[in-house]
This record gives structure tokens, sequence and C-alpha cells, in this order.
């Protein structure tokens, strides 16, 4: 038994993330999944097993993957905010709590999401 990759100790670090966060349909998980180009964010109800809202940087966005990261988390929120959401729970997925993660989520923040 060898050393973990950095997919599997991300995979292990969600498990043990999800095993504690859970969406409903007043106050739905915000997940982020984070490639090398882009970002992504999902609003899920898990009881009903239903994206609510979602969005992602196209890379029409003027600056850096950081900066595009707080419109995506801003956009995410004025949507929300549209279907009447306030609050959130937040998945961060595995990933660090540092640089395009927290970025997304001061955006949310910013745009008046709460959690």
């Amino acid at each position: 038994m060898g050393a973990l990759t950095k997919s599997e100790r991300r995979t292990k670090i969600k498990r043990g993330i999800r095993k504690r966060v859970f969406g409903t349909p007043e106050k739905p998980r915000l997940t982020v999944f984070r490639s090398n180009k882009k970002i992504y964010a999902q609003l899920i109800d898990d009881v009903n097993g239903t994206t609510l809202a979602s969005t992602f940087s196209s890379g029409t966005e003027k600056g850096n993957k950081s900066e595009a990261s707080k419109a995506v988390g801003m956009e995410l929120a004025k949507a929300a905010k549209e279907k009447g959401i306030e609050a959130v729970v937040f998945d961060r997925n595995g990933y660090l709590y540092h640089g395009r993660v927290a970025a997304l989520a001061e955006g949310a923040r910013e745009g008046g999401l709460k959690f």
C-alpha cells in the first residue's frame, strides 16, 4: 500500500465532507468543481436530487482565474436570489479553501448568500 495520489486524496477528503454536508430545498449545497482552466459551481437540493442553479467561468472574463472565480460566485448568488434562496451550505468538494475556491465563496457572499 503506497502513498495516495492527489486525486485519491481529494476523493477521500470529499467523502468525509459529504458525510456532514447536506443540501435541502431551503438551504441547498453550493458545490465547487475546479479544473485547470475553469471553475464550476452548482446549487444542489440533495433531498430531491436536483440542481437548482449552476454557472461556470466561460473564459471570456477579464483578469486572472481568481477574479473569474469571484465573478462566478457573484453570478451564482444572483441566480439564487432570483429563486428565493438566501442561505446555502458550502461544499468545497475536497479542495483546500484557498485561492480560486475561496474567491468563489467570497464572491457568493458579496452577492448576498449566507453560509
